[in-house]
């Protein structure tokens, strides 16, 4: 059982002007901000963006990302259209991903630190 992801970010108020916006569109909120980070569930942390502790740059990782769930497939288009409205960058617009299955409805962006993330819903409507 996962108890929660963080990503890193290089600029905490950038990361929170895109984060509150996007998760609040999955219906997730801002629970917790400290000095090193912002942290979103819903009752418990769920998802953090963080300082790295090392001090250095934030940096994406290769083939790493998360996927948010989402009710419904216009659920996932507002998320993808929301994202980029607030800084995201386009990694794989709404639609049907058959490759993973039938009714597998995705879309995927990269946040302004370059960290990929994706709401997926498996709902036909």
């Amino acid at each position: 059982m996962i108890h929660h992801v963080s990503f890193g970010t290089s600029d905490i108020a950038r990361a929170a002007a895109f984060y509150d916006a996007v998760l609040a569109v999955l219906g997730l909120r801002r629970i917790k901000q400290d000095d090193g980070g912002i942290h979103y569930g819903t009752s418990d942390i769920l998802f953090s963006v963080v300082t790295p502790v090392d001090g250095q740059a934030a940096s994406p990782g290769n083939g790493v990302h998360v996927a948010f769930q989402a009710r419904d497939q216009g659920m996932v288009r507002a998320f993808h259209r929301t994202a980029l409205l607030h800084g995201g960058s386009e990694d794989g617009a709404p639609g049907l991903r058959p490759e993973y299955n039938a009714n597998y409805y995705g879309a995927f962006v990269r946040d302004p630190d370059g960290n990929k993330i994706e709401a997926v819903t498996h709902s036909a409507a």
